[in-house]
């Protein structure tokens, strides 16, 4: 019998060993990047985080400049000063899934070394429910533009941030008038946000269908990011899972975050990647 223990604690032993060495979360990237590029939708080009109905790149979560951010490029900044105005938003406002793939093209022409990837927010907050995109098709486009990704950019390191909980948004924002005219007025995300206020039991049905579509995206981009190889990471549902508030929302049209809100994304996704 001791033989037997020994030989046991001998093989859980190893086990632990070999899943400490290949888990994500352990796993050593290697030395911090030199240049940078995010792709992504408005989310990533800071929108509505500095103006009225603007782009604010320098408020962006993940390659902007503004301090009161504190973004990846900012945290990377400090590890590895040869990144310094090599921090490139390959984002555009108003992006869906099938952007991604030329979005990739461009972070391939700037030979960038880290890219971040927050894009699905757009194939769900749609005019209406029956516009979303598919799970297959939006499962295409990811693996289309990483496939780009890898092939142009073989060494690089990817970063797959899952979509923030749209449903939430809903919640948050719902008892909130100005939140609810601004809504309305300029037809945001009318598949989830249509009839705040409503509850019609087609309507709870409808914006828990909302929510399980951007569910069923976080788990393509998952799987997606897994199929890519050990240079992907995914953020594990950090984001989608944060409880972000209405005074994180920019007050113009309480959907895109605020200076708050993209600083508080900078943070959790950050500490959900790779540990530089």
């Amino acid at each position: 019998m001791p033989l037997v223990r020994r030989t046991l604690a001998t093989l859980a032993g190893v086990i632990a060993l070999v899943l400490l060495a290949t888990s994500p979360a352990t796993a050593n990237p290697g030395p911090a990047p030199t240049s940078m590029a995010s792709l992504g939708d408005s989310i990533t080009r800071g929108f509505n985080a500095c103006g009225w109905y603007v782009d604010c790149t320098s408020r962006s979560f993940s390659t902007g400049s503004d301090s009161a951010v504190d973004s990846h490029y900012l945290r990377v900044r400090r590890l590895e000063p040869a990144i310094n105005g090599r921090n490139h938003n390959a984002g555009r406002t108003g992006a869906k899934s099938a952007d991604l793939y030329g979005q990739a093209g461009t972070a391939i022409s700037q030979g960038v070394g880290y890219v971040t990837i927050l894009i699905g927010a757009n194939d769900a907050c749609t005019s209406s429910e029956s516009t979303m995109t598919s799970p297959a098709t939006f499962r295409a486009n990811i693996d289309s533009a990483l496939n780009r990704l890898r092939t142009g950019l073989p060494n690089a390191k990817v970063f797959v941030i899952s979509i923030p909980d749209v449903h939430r948004l809903w919640s948050v924002g719902k008892g909130s008038s100005s939140a609810r005219t601004a809504w309305s007025l300029f037809g945001i995300c009318q598949s989830l946000l249509a009839n705040p206020t409503s509850t019609a039991q087609a309507d709870v049905d409808r914006r828990n269908r909302v929510r399980q579509r951007v569910i069923d995206f976080n788990s393509q981009l998952a799987a997606a990011c897994a199929a890519y190889g050990s240079n992907c990471r995914y953020d594990g549902n950090a984001v989608f899972g944060y409880p972000f508030t209405l005074g994180q929302l920019s007050g113009w049209d309480y959907f895109h975050p605020n200076t708050s809100g993209q600083q508080a994304l900078a943070s959790v996704s950050y500490a959900a990647g790779f540990a530089w």
